[in-house]
Parts: C-alpha cells; structure tokens; sequence
C-alpha cells in the first residue's frame, strides 16, 4: 500500500512505480506467498494452505484432479520461477508425478526431463515450465492440456508456449486454459494481448507497418489496468473462496471469453491503434489533444485503502506467560531534592563533593517524612532497610561553611565537558593510543590542546570512578592492539624488503604449504613490494593497490590479478604478510641460535690457546735449565 498515493494523485506520475505496482498487483493475483513474509513459518508445511489461499490455485487442484482421471497429462506454464516452487510444492503434497523446466535448469537435465516425459508409459502426469525459458525445438505433443497460470504481456510468448503441445506426432486434442483472476488486472493484460494479435492480423500479416510508439504501455493505460477492478476488491466483505464445481468455473469463463471476442469483433483499427476497448473515451479527444489528463482529482474516482483490523494475539506460550505473571509491586524511587545539579561521573568533580550533596539528599528525605521501604530480593533486607533509616533520621543540614564549600567545588570539575565530548575522548584514544595526545586533542571537536591534555591526566589518573570503566577500558586497549599490530606489520615488511638490493625482482617468499594455485610469484612479489611503498596504514591503500595492478603493465594479459577486488586483494596480502611475519620470526630464532653457539666457543678456544701458551713458556724455561 506504500505506492497508492500515487493511484490517488493529480500530478505527475512516475512510470517505473507503476510498472512496480503492476507487478506486485501480478503476485497477488497468482498466490499471495511470492511476498516474503505471507507465508506461515518457521517451520513451512506443505499443506493445504497451499491450495485455500489462492484462487487460482483452487481452481488448478480442481482442474488437475478432472484432468488426472480423463488420463490427461499437463504443461503448467508461469512466468515467475518463484510460482513453480509453491507448484512443485503442491505436486510433492499430491502425489503428482512432475518434471520442471526453467531458466536456471542445466542443458542435460533438460533434455533428461523432456526424455522422461515424452518416454511411452511415462508416468509424468505435469510438467512445468517458465514461459520465456521453453525455448524452441522443445516437442512435448505426449502431453494434451496446456495450462496458462498467467499471461505475459506479449501474446506470441504465450502462443509458443502452446505450440510446446501442437507437434507433429500428437494424437490427441490439445485442450488450452487460462487462468484469469475476476476483477483484476490480470484481465486488462489479456485484453491488450488479444488486441495485439487483432492488429498483427488486420495490418502486419497485410504488408502494412505499424507505428512501434503506438505499441508501448503509457502512463494513463497502466494506470487505468491498475484501478480496475479496485473498487470491486475493496468493497468486498467476504474473503472467503466459493466451493464451485470445476464445469461451472469453466463454463463462466468460456462466456466472457465470447464477450470479449466479440467487442474485438466490433472495434475498427483506429481502436486497435489506440488499445482500448472503451470506444466512449474517443469522446475526449479533441483537435489531436487528449482531455482525458486534464480532469480535476474530483472527478477522479479515489481509491480507498482498508480498515486495518486488530487481530487477536493467539501465540499461546506468550498467553499464558502474561496469565500466570505474578505482579509485583515496584519499590519507589527515593525522592531527591529539587534543583540539585546534574553531575556526570566523567565530568570528575572533587569525591568531597559527593559527600555534602548525599547529606543534602538525606536531609530532605527527612523532612518530607520519607520512609524506606524494604526490598525483598537482599539477603538481609531488614537490616539494610533499619541502616538505611538509621542515616536519614540522624542526618542534619548543611552548614553556611558546607554550603560555600558545596558551591565552591562544583566549580571544580569538568562542567564544560558533555557526554559527546567524552565519547569522542574515548574513541580517539581507541584511534590513536592514550599517548598520542596531539591527535586525540585533533579529534575532540570544541577543545582546545590544553583543555584535551588537562583532561586526559585526570582521566588516567581517576579512571576507576567511572560506571562503566571495564569496557571504556576494554575498548581503548582493543584500539592500542590494532596500533601495535599494524606497527608489528610495518616492521615485519621492512625487515623482509630490506634484505634485497631490488625487491620488485629479487623478493622470495617462503610459501610451505600455503602457497596456493591461483597467485603467483610474481603476483605476490608486486603485492608485497606495493603494499610497503604505498604504507601499510595508509587509507584505502587496497583500493590504491587494485589500481596499481590495473595498471602495472606486466599484468595487461593477466585476467585473473585484474579483475581481483580490493576485498580479495586484502586478504591475500593478510596471507603473505602471515608468511612474513613466520619467515622473519624463523630467521630471528636461527641468527640467535647462532650467537649463541659462537659464544659458548669463545671461551673454550681462548681456554686452550692460554694452555698452549703456557705449555710452550714451560718448555723454554726446561730448554734454558738445560744450558
């Protein structure tokens, strides 16, 4: 109902909410659960809901249950793919025996489920198709009833669909029906198809051209296939189907067939040109200007939408919740004294200012009498409540030094600071890290650096007092670890491009078992290269980095790395960064490995040369004794 102002309105319409209006007026028509929502569920039953909640569908059960026992078999023809799941719901809860065919349906299957159909003894009773997706070449002359479910706007889709029966090879009558909402749009489509086909018979089939402009649907036709039918379905009482017999549904609908065919038997071609078949609306036309646009919303006939009515609430687990709940009688707020200054926790006022306005509150609840009440959910309950009273009835007012003092401290916060600001505070911290205090005092819109610098060192300093600090404190470090992970990343990339002289040419990546079938080498070198020159941290560096492979020169044949997206990009270097980041950690462990191999050697050598040493200074000294 969002779009009926426009069925109301005297002004200009849009056409492309109309074409939308017509073709949600469509679904109502073919089954109210092709809207999300409509049908009941979770969980989703096939049943007869199915069936009695749709008109045409009560007129199929009807006519394929006729048809079943004459031995017929069925094409069901749609134009929505989304109709052909509730019918091969429908199928699956009867028992039909069904094949399927649509544009979503591979090139074997679907010559398997023509195969299957067409096979002798075949025990495919329905076969259901979309009418654009059947296609040429199909033969299905097995079957002898064509069913339209609905019709498209083209009548030559629907002629195709009923040649699918008329094949060479068929034995039998081909029986077609349409199914046609009363009242509806539905019925205005038809009229226009047949109009068309009128016309290719009386001007193309002769030779003749026809204007291509004439032949589109204009703004004050969808209109009129929109409001018809409108007042009959609003002023309708009862919503419920009628139990007719399937010969009588049939015999109603071949009589206004004939009505039909013969007002087309009646018109001329300059009616056919026009596409109508209300021959008084000429009336309007005067010197070639339609007056039919021009009448007064007055005279227009208005659209009234329907009563909403409340329904009654049966979900029963909720009934008997609301039933059973034992009603508790709330604890009063204890009163507090007017005119009392409102004070934030973040605003960080002196802890002896807390002190003096609580005396003040517990002076005024003793003079109003204020009693406190009990509350049942403490353990010791009477004892809070007797402590509780106990300080009201000892309290007394404040001095005229109290009061100077009270008025001088709430001079002595933060008054200037709004939650806005605290919270812009806090999520430049989580930005930036507590230390970086000039970009927090950047973002901490109002304040000046001093102010920001002057409020982060009580911040810190009595952060403890606040309400909520565990998650004001959780979030904050959430953001310092996305610092120092970016700064791990930044030093991880430089480490590993520094060890080459031209890294664009020489990088190697140490891949182990990750390495992947779709990237390459060298794909993954110009990632890693790039993405250190353009700055890790750098904003929207992947879409940067996307561009960059566009237009790298030594990819301009290679699709694959082209057509990545900065998404897919992103996590490719998160997996090359991963490898990095182990290969940088493997090469760290083996160089101190290494150290500390060469200096548990030192010592040992410098051991045995010092024993050399002496062994050779004893052996002179043995030499010179001698002599």
């Amino acid at each position: 109902m969002k779009d009926i102002d426009i069925l109301n309105s005297a002004g200009k319409m849009d056409k492309m909410r109309l074409l939308n209006i017509l073709m949600q007026l469509r679904k109502c028509c073919n089954h109210p659960y092709l809207f999300d929502g409509a049908e009941p569920g979770p969980p989703y039953t096939t049943d007869t809901h199915l069936v009695t909640n749709s008109g045409k569908m009560v007129a199929l059960d009807k006519l394929l249950s006729k048809l079943k026992e004459q031995g017929s078999r069925v094409l069901v023809f749609s134009q929505m793919t989304r109709l052909l799941d509730i019918l091969e719901d429908y199928c699956m809860w009867r028992g039909y025996e069904y094949c399927r065919l649509d544009g979503q349906t591979p090139h074997e299957e679907r010559e398997e489920a023509i195969d299957t159909f067409n096979a002798p003894n075949s025990r495919k009773f329905v076969f259901m198709l979309s009418t654009r997706a059947g296609g040429l070449g199909i033969n299905l002359a097995t079957a002898d009833v064509v069913i339209l479910y609905d019709s498209d706007w083209n009548p030559q889709v629907d002629l195709q669909a009923m040649d699918r029966a008329h094949r060479i090879g068929q034995k039998k009558a081909v029986r077609v029906f349409r199914l046609i909402t009363d009242n509806t749009v539905e019925e205005r489509i038809v009229e226009r198809a047949e109009i068309k086909l009128r016309l290719d018979s009386i001007v193309i089939q002769q030779g003749r051209l026809i204007d291509q402009q004439s032949n589109k649907l204009a703004k004050d036709e969808m209109l009129q296939m929109i409001r018809h039918g409108a007042t009959h379905v609003f002023a309708s009482k009862d919503s419920e189907l009628t139990d007719e017999d399937i010969t009588t549904i049939l015999e109603r609908g071949e009589k206004k067939t004939a009505e039909m065919n013969e007002r087309l038997q009646k018109m001329g071609e300059s009616s056919l040109r026009n596409f109508t078949m209300d021959t008084e609306m000429s009336l309007y036309n005067f010197e070639g200007e339609d007056y039919r646009g021009k009448q007064k919303l007055s005279m227009m006939e208005w659209i009234e939408p329907p009563k909403r009515e409340r329904k009654a609430n049966y979900a029963v687990d909720a009934y008997f919740r609301e039933a059973l709940r034992v009603s508790e009688p709330k604890i009063p707020k204890a009163p507090r004294p007017p005119k009392q200054p409102n004070i934030q926790d973040f605003q960080f006022f002196p802890p002896r200012l807390f002190e003096l306005l609580e005396k003040e509150i517990l002076y005024y609840r003793k003079t109003i009498g204020y009693k406190v009440p009990r509350n049942p959910d403490l353990p010791n309950a009477a004892q809070v409540q007797k402590e509780e009273q106990r300080k009201i009835d000892e309290s007394a007012p404040l001095s005229a030094e109290e009061a100077e003092e009270k008025e001088r401290l709430l001079t002595q916060g933060f008054t200037n600071w709004n939650k806005r600001d605290f919270n812009q505070f806090i999520k430049a911290n989580e930005k930036y890290g507590r230390d970086d205090i000039d970009d927090i005092a950047r973002e901490v819109e109002g304040k000046s650096p001093e102010e920001v610098i002057e409020y982060s060192a009580v911040f810190w300093e009595r952060c403890n007092e606040l309400q909520d600090i565990e998650r004001i404190m959780a979030q904050i470090e959430r953001g310092e670890a996305r610092i120092q992970r970016r700064i791990s990343i930044k030093k991880a990339l430089d480490v590993k491009i520094a060890r080459y002289k031209a890294p664009f040419h020489q990088l190697r990546i140490q891949y182990g078992t990750n390495k992947g079938k779709n990237y390459t080498e060298e794909e993954d070198r110009f990632l890693i290269c790039m993405l250190h020159k353009m700055g890790f941290d750098k904003e929207n560096v992947y879409e940067e980095l996307r561009q960059c492979v566009r237009n790298a020169p030594q990819f301009r044949f290679d699709w694959f790395i082209k057509s990545r997206t900065a998404m897919e990009l992103q996590r490719r270097c998160n997996t090359l960064i991963s490898l990095i980041e182990k290969e940088n950690m493997e090469i760290e462990e083996k160089e101190k490995a290494e150290k500390k191999k060469r200096g548990t050697k030192t010592p040992a050598s410098q051991k045995r040369k010092a024993e050399s040493a002496t062994e050779n200074s004893g052996k002179k000294d043995a030499k010179k004794a001698k002599t």
